[in-house]
């Protein structure tokens, strides 16, 4: 079982400045990893360019996407962004490649919302494109995160990748694209006891993208508190939320525990935060650094 590694996922920066500040934020409290996601709408920056600047103005954290949508791009485009970037971050780029979920931003960059299975069938293909590219330069592809829920990507990435990216996030039955669900503590068990079967004894670090932080005295609480929040008086109730791995409540100690349980349970070694939670979730860093 790995060590901890520790990441936070940089929604954006409104200046260089600002952009420079936030990296170096991150270096300063320990995180290993900076990542970018890959989404439209204002205040969000393009990964590479903002992945190249981070790895410019930082020393020691890996860099990465979280992960990009493939089915954005042409290959052969995407290709070249990539090995720009590997070259450019001195090979401290970590790739992470997804299939796309969200339908209203294909609807907003007027690309074709395709069938999900179609959509794995490309991001397939497209590593075969990045290794050949990879190839013909002669230099070797950052290691590969593939992230999603279904099994369609699982799959993909038990055979391919070298971090398996989990959210523990599915489509609302019933509702509009884009409506999520969290799994529960039994449902991720499935998920993940799925992808090790695909893996033919391959053992993949696994990535949990961490949906939300609460550092408090009282756990129940705070799980109660957050529901109210985000009204999802529909999904689990507070005994699930509380169990559930996306989602982190309680003291700072209580937090360490249930890292170090889940990761006994899952597998899960490398936790990624989202921005809002870096200086929250830094505390859980210092005392799990290095175990």
């Amino acid at each position: 079982m790995g060590k901890f590694k520790f990441g936070v996922n940089l929604w954006g920066a409104e200046n260089r400045e600002d952009w420079v500040a936030k990296c170096r934020r991150v270096e300063a409290l320990g995180f290993d990893v900076i990542s970018v996601p890959d989404h439209l709408g204002p205040g969000r920056n393009a990964p590479f360019p903002a992945l190249t600047m981070a790895a410019a103005v930082t020393q020691r954290p890996r860099v990465g996407t979280l992960v990009s949508n493939m089915a954005f791009y042409n290959a052969a485009l995407f290709a070249r962004e990539v090995v720009t970037t590997a070259k450019m971050t001195g090979d401290r780029l970590d790739l992470g490649l997804g299939s796309g979920h969200m339908k209203s931003e294909f609807d907003d960059a007027g690309l074709p919302w395709i069938p999900a299975k179609e959509r794995i069938e490309y991001l397939a293909k497209s590593l075969d494109h990045l290794r050949g590219h990879f190839a013909d330069e002669g230099i070797t592809p950052p290691p590969l995160l593939l992230a999603g829920n279904s099994d369609g990507v699982l799959s993909l990435a038990a055979r391919e990748a070298d971090i398996a990216g989990f959210a523990g996030l599915r489509q609302a039955p019933g509702k509009p694209p884009g409506t999520f669900r969290l799994d529960d503590a039994e449902r991720m068990d499935e998920r993940v006891a799925f992808f090790r079967s695909q893996a033919n004894g391959r053992d993949p670090e696994l990535n949990m993208l961490v949906q939300r932080v609460v550092v408090a005295d009282d756990r129940r609480a705070a799980a109660e508190a957050w529901r109210e929040e985000v009204k999802d008086q529909d999904g689990l109730d507070v005994d699930a939320l509380l169990e559930t791995p996306q989602l982190l409540f309680g003291t700072v100690a209580e937090i360490v525990r249930q890292l170090q349980e889940r990761r006994e349970r899952y597998g899960f070694s490398y936790i990624t935060v989202f921005e809002p939670m870096l200086e929250t979730f830094a505390p859980v860093v210092r005392e799990l650094s290095g175990q």
